[in-house]
């Protein structure tokens, strides 16, 4: 197992970027163009809540299907943060953790936590891993500085 972390400042609360969380839009618009994610049922009222199961076509880059990714939620809460249990065929485990923490000036600190075991495969999603969360993060800022969703 291997893990992924990642930090930065966003330029909002920690309530509106957790508002923000809650959206579908928000982690497609976060993950294009190093992944799309795709819900199976083509659910318009998908939410996030503890307990619940969503499962997406996943494709690298938007063009190479990866498989039927399934979410797992076990936390949703502005306080205790977001984790999720996630898996698809070629990744077993993918274990994300998302840590708010306020900060002055209408600001907040973002951390992307990440636990990766696809086995053999492990070193290179651990290597794509690194990068889409570190791009994830460049448009989170670039979401909240730009209100573009």
């Amino acid at each position: 197992m291997k893990t992924v972390k990642k930090t930065c400042i966003l330029p909002d609360s920690k309530k509106h970027v957790f508002k923000r969380l809650l959206k579908l839009k928000t982690l497609q618009y976060i993950a294009y163009p190093y992944a799309t994610f795709t819900p199976v049922d083509r659910t318009d009222n998908m939410s996030w809540e503890v307990g619940s199961t969503s499962r997406f076509k996943f494709r690298l880059f938007g063009i190479i299907p990866f498989g039927t990714h399934t979410i797992h939620v076990i936390r949703f809460e502005l306080d205790d943060g977001i984790y999720t249990h996630e898996e698809n065929e070629h990744v077993p485990i993918w274990n994300h953790e998302i840590i708010l923490e306020e900060l002055p000036v209408n600001r907040c600190r973002y951390t992307d936590k990440v636990d990766i075991d696809a086995g053999w495969k492990t070193i290179f999603i651990w290597m794509w891993a690194n990068c889409f969360y570190a791009h994830r993060q460049r448009k989170w800022i670039k979401l909240l500085n730009h209100r573009t969703i």
